[in-house]
């Protein structure tokens, strides 16, 4: 009797700690998340043009987060994918947890500087670029990667050469000028018609543009090179 007494103790004291165990929940893997970041971030930057290497530090080791059964990485709103950056990882079933890596995306590719020392004013042609090669990533934005991005624009401001091109360094070619006289072309399928007018606005090429016609007429229409503005209906 006192063996089947002790043998009952044992067994429901293995029963409690088996119970015990069970309670305890199980952990998100860290390496998995962190994977789970990087194929977000490659998916993201697919799109971008040259050789790109993603880099995300590993979680925290002192983390401790719970099992997630389908964990998501999304881009903050103040992150970029483009240099150095941060992505987030979040887990809404069974448990609710959200953390954040930084990450760096490198991007190696071509982009274009000036071929000479070129000045203010200056609209660009092929011979004023001259095509480089480097890691682009960790440039200012809106560096320029294809000459037609550049060509035909105009400087805002003179560089030395060998200056690697911005967006922001660059406008749009003035197509019509206030106060010159314009050609105004309107016109559909089997007929055009052409007619002198006085341009209210600059415009580059591409803009709405507006003029007055002699007769007094406002005139709406797109700037088009050589002073032109074209009439849409």
């Amino acid at each position: 009797m006192a063996f089947f007494r002790l043998f009952l103790v044992c067994l429901l004291a293995c029963t409690s700690v088996g119970a015990r165990a069970q309670t305890v929940p199980a952990r998100q893997d860290a390496s998995a998340v962190k994977r789970i970041a990087e194929e977000f971030l490659l998916a993201n930057t697919a799109g971008l043009t040259g050789e790109v290497k993603v880099e995300v530090n590993p979680v925290d080791s002192r983390l401790n987060l719970a099992a997630c059964i389908s964990p998501d990485a999304f881009m903050p709103s103040n992150s970029r994918p483009w240099g150095r950056t941060t992505v987030g990882v979040r887990c809404t079933a069974p448990a609710n947890w959200t953390i954040y890596l930084s990450a760096n995306i490198r991007v190696k590719g071509d982009y274009f500087v000036t071929a000479v020392p070129l000045a203010q004013g200056k609209t660009l042609e092929a011979g004023d670029l001259q095509k480089a090669t480097g890691e682009i990533s960790g440039m200012a934005p809106g560096i320029v990667t294809n000459a037609s991005q550049a060509t035909g624009r105009v400087l805002t401001t003179s560089l030395k050469a060998g200056t690697p091109l911005r967006q922001d360094m660059l406008k749009n070619q003035q197509a019509v000028l206030q106060g010159q006289t314009v050609k105004v072309i309107a016109g559909g399928p089997s007929f055009q018609v052409t007619a002198e007018a006085k341009a209210l606005t600059n415009a580059a090429i591409g803009q709405v543009a507006q003029a007055r016609t002699e007769n007094g007429q406002l005139i709406s229409g797109i700037a088009k090179a050589g002073g032109i503005i074209e009439v849409v209906n």
